[in-house]
């Protein structure tokens, strides 16, 4: 009986999912001229969500609160050794943008996927945005 509890546990504990891996559509551009694209990025926690609120950036304009609030999820990103609000301020604002709506999808949705229409012949269709680049399978 004990066995059976412990695998029921075990297969509830890999179904949740707390780490989502994503490629930046552009790519964060190291101090060593390397171009870091792909990372993951972790389940936030209330916590994460409330901390910003005491930062000072936050406090004097609100618009910091993204960065800070990514900065803590983003686990990896490329080779760099860590990864916090300074990289974050650092990056290109489609990356930024990309980061946000994927920061959305698994927080509030608890999956990448993204529905999508082709404007041309109006197939719908689902793509994962943390997927490959564009081109790649």
């Amino acid at each position: 009986m004990q066995r059976t509890v412990s695998v029921a546990a075990e297969e509830e504990q890999a179904a949740l999912r707390t780490e989502f891996d994503f490629e930046l559509p552009r790519g964060y551009l190291g101090d060593d001229g390397a171009v870091h694209r792909s990372g993951t990025m972790r389940l936030a926690t209330a916590r994460d969500e409330l901390l910003p609120l005491f930062d000072a950036k936050v406090q004097e304009h609100a618009a910091w609160t993204t960065v800070v609030l990514l900065g803590r999820v983003i686990t990896r990103l490329g080779s760099l050794p860590k990864v916090d609000a300074g990289v974050v301020e650092r990056m290109y604002a489609s990356d930024v943008a990309f980061l946000q709506d994927f920061y959305r999808r698994i927080n509030a949705e608890g999956h990448t996927r993204i529905a999508i229409t082709c404007p041309a012949c109006e197939h719908r269709f689902t793509a994962d945005l943390a997927g490959g680049r564009l081109g790649e399978s």
